[in-house]
């Protein structure tokens, strides 16, 4: 075999086993002289990868473990799975291993022969993981399109739909990925509104990068993970103002922490006031299966109608 760089990823490949290769035997393979096989050895510790040699008349040689992770030459059944299981890790928010696996994803997925491909796809639609916690998951492959516009400083278009139902498209300049607990975020600078925004990637759909690329802007954080963190932990807070039917006593037996007053109006009924999240507060009044009435804000009204019609769709 003449030709230099092919001989050195055949056997690279070779080394790329669990065993010891006697040079005669790697010489008859590549049908090359055991001191080209010499000097190829020579060439691939220069490129950093840790080939061992053993003493002896006939010698052997194996790749063993070094500092530093050099790259790797898999073949079609390694490569697929491989893809599975990363499509598995990534798409499922496996802690510890989100981003690391979407990362390597999306160097995989670059590669990956067309048929290889069609595998991978046939292998996933035809499994089905058990999740703990709400089983919130994303398209592994929506992942890796975010994660390549984020490492190419490209803008990302793609439509999303809010808490509350409402789509719209977005223009965003992507800046990271991050995972937290079961749920994928992005952190982006959206364009149409002109500030820092987080989106939901299981509530993002269609993502294509543009190739419009843009120049990294300063993050209103310390990092990524840090902007996240503060817009989970700070939920939008707003005075909202209720009627509920039910004695005041009732209320606050059954309403818990209030950040706000809760007065009688007559024997059957009282008006709450209280400055928190409407999620949050929408919710806890709904636990209590008592009939209440909004006056205010709208968003409020917006986000009950919003939830009545998932129970309406859900209950066919």
């Amino acid at each position: 075999m003449s030709d230099t760089p092919a001989r050195l990823l055949n056997l690279l490949s070779l080394l790329q086993t669990p065993r010891e290769w006697p040079g005669t035997e790697l010489a008859e393979r590549l049908g090359v002289s055991p001191r080209t096989i010499r000097r190829d050895i020579d060439r691939l510790r220069d490129l950093g990868y840790p080939v061992q040699a053993s003493m002896g008349a006939i010698g052997g040689y194996r790749l063993i473990a070094g500092t530093a992770m050099p790259p790797l030459l898999l073949d079609d059944e390694e490569a697929v799975a491989i893809a599975v299981g990363l499509r598995a890790a990534a798409g499922h928010a496996v802690a510890g291993l989100e981003e690391a696996s979407v990362r390597a994803l999306g160097k995989l997925l670059q590669v990956l022969p067309g048929r290889l491909r069609h595998r991978v796809g046939a292998l996933n639609a035809a499994t089905v993981a058990l999740l703990p916690g709400d089983g919130t998951t994303v398209d592994p492959d929506d992942l890796t399109v975010i994660a390549g516009a984020v490492t190419n400083r490209e803008r990302l278009r793609f439509a999303y739909r809010t808490y509350d139902g409402t789509a719209s498209r977005r223009n965003v300049e992507p800046e990271r990925l991050v995972s937290a607990g079961q749920r994928w975020y992005l952190v982006g600078y959206d364009l149409d509104r002109d500030d820092w925004r987080l989106f939901r990637v299981d509530r993002l759909g269609e993502p294509h990068a543009t190739g419009a690329r843009f120049t990294p802007r300063a993050l209103p954080a310390e990092d990524a993970a840090a902007f996240v963190a503060g817009k989970l932990r700070r939920p939008a807070l707003t005075t909202i103002v209720a009627t509920v039917h039910t004695s005041a006593e009732e209320l606050r037996r059954r309403f818990g922490r209030c950040d706000g007053t809760i007065e009688p109006v007559d024997e059957h009924s009282c008006l709450l006031r209280t400055t928190d999240s409407v999620e949050w507060t929408a919710m806890r009044l709904l636990r209590l299966g008592h009939p209440f009435e909004v006056s205010a804000p709208e968003e409020m009204r917006v986000f009950l109608r919003s939830l009545a019609d998932q129970a309406n769709r859900a209950a066919g």
